[in-house]
């Protein structure tokens, strides 16, 4: 029996008001700069349940600027910007070669939140790199020495036996280093920050980088 997209949408709802709560954000009370508010949001994300809270998608541009998105996971924020992290050779990693900027975007459907971060991307040192592979688990370290990210699989059983080999290595070897593991910063221009509201009053908070490398917070019609 086929299914019909267009009734499926119809029939669905946001913020069902069993498990979702929409807390009241007033603006005025955001501090001067983005980061502490975000780290209190994504404090009271976590602590509402929501299911993985650090998972973001991530905006990125070809070499033509032809866009793309993709869900990675957040591996840290502070002053010098947001954290995620990729094999250099990767389509995300060749992208931002290529076009040194990207997008973030959280979203919080227990809270009705979202938050939205663009900027400009740099590349960490290698030992930042490795010492964020080696703070994961055996499992993020044994993925990361199949490599090939991106590429052609011309079989599954090509990856299942990466795989195997990996698993092992990482478990012989737990301090091995990924040469092509690599963090990425993205240092922030513009970060927003969404208030869902019941009556569709959503509370929009944009913070932007002025001249002298403050912020400038502004009011968005939702």
């Amino acid at each position: 029996m086929g299914t019909d997209l267009d009734e499926l949408l119809r029939s669905l709802r946001v913020w069902d008001p069993e498990v979702t709560e929409l807390r009241p954000f007033d603006p005025a009370t955001a501090p001067a700069e983005p980061l502490p508010l975000f780290t209190a949001w994504f404090a009271e994300a976590v602590a509402a349940g929501q299911p993985e809270p650090h998972t973001m998608s991530l905006a990125t541009a070809d070499a033509e600027g032809r866009p793309d998105v993709r869900t990675v996971m957040l591996h840290g924020a502070d002053e010098r910007g947001w954290h995620f992290a990729s094999h250099a050779g990767s389509r995300k990693g060749r992208h931002l070669a290529a076009r040194p900027y990207a997008a973030l975007g959280f979203y919080w459907p227990a809270l009705g939140r979202q938050v939205r971060v663009r900027g400009r991307v740099t590349v960490a040192p290698a030992e930042v790199a490795d010492a964020d592979l080696h703070a994961r688990s055996t499992g993020a370290l044994a993925a990361a020495l199949v490599g090939h990210q991106s590429e052609v699989l011309t079989e599954y059983e090509e990856l299942e036996r990466a795989s195997e080999a990996a698993w092992e290595r990482a478990q012989r070897e737990p301090d091995v280093s990924v040469p092509s593991w690599t963090v990425y910063v993205l240092a922030p221009d513009e970060v927003e920050f969404f208030q869902g509201d019941a009556r569709r009053r959503h509370v929009r908070l944009d913070y932007r980088r002025d001249e002298e490398g403050g912020w400038v917070r502004e009011l968005l019609w939702p």
